[in-house]
């Protein structure tokens, strides 16, 4: 990112993608929110609210926990625990429409729970015949998460340079291209936590 821009403000985020596609904000979310998130998470997953993640979409979704292995559930517009996440992410659509025109409409997001050993495959989030996802980002939950912990999103630039790795570290937001971006998630040693979100068109 060049001098003198501030990485946390919406022009700052907006050179990024426009430059590399991809950027990360550490801190995003405060420690306090990302508690509640976090157990809020853990307790849908207590209480069986978590649904094992699919591949694709319309006739093509295919359940394989070979290729993704996480747990979901989508955020709700009136959960007050799921606007700590919501409200952040909305405003940031709006700050990033200003910024880059992208016709942003709106942000939908899920809780995503990763057991020890699940992955997801090497992937894009935009699909093939559907063009409404502009932006993924990614809020990580976890507490006192470590290299050794593994769990990392990998990263693939599209102009065939070394993939970048990014560790799931609680507070941290990665925001990144939907349509260029290809990605996964390495497998960790624990629980990983996020909130996985798209700001899309309609």
């Amino acid at each position: 990112m060049a001098p003198g821009h501030d990485p946390m403000s919406a022009a700052g985020i907006a050179q990024a993608l426009s430059n590399d596609g991809w950027t990360t904000i550490d801190d995003w979310l405060p420690p306090a929110h990302r508690a509640r998130l976090a157990a809020a998470c853990r307790d849908h997953a207590a209480a069986g609210r978590l649904e094992p993640a699919a591949v694709g979409h319309g006739a093509a979704r295919l359940y394989d926990p070979a290729l993704r292995g996480d747990r979901t559930r989508w955020l709700k517009p009136g959960d007050p625990i799921d606007l700590l996440a919501m409200a952040p992410l909305q405003a940031l659509a709006a700050a990033l429409n200003r910024e880059l025109f992208l016709g942003l409409r709106r942000v939908e997001a899920h809780y995503a729970l990763y057991p020890p050993g699940a992955r997801y495959a090497r992937h894009r989030d935009r699909f093939r015949d559907d063009d409404a996802r502009v932006l993924s980002a990614v809020c990580y939950l976890n507490a006192d998460w470590s290299a050794d912990c593994g769990g990392a999103l990998r990263m693939y630039p599209p102009d065939g340079a070394a993939p970048h790795d990014v560790l799931p570290i609680g507070g941290r937001l990665v925001i990144f291209r939907a349509d260029t971006i290809e990605h996964e998630v390495l497998p960790a040693h624990r629980d990983r936590l996020s909130i996985a979100a798209w700001l899309r068109r309609d």
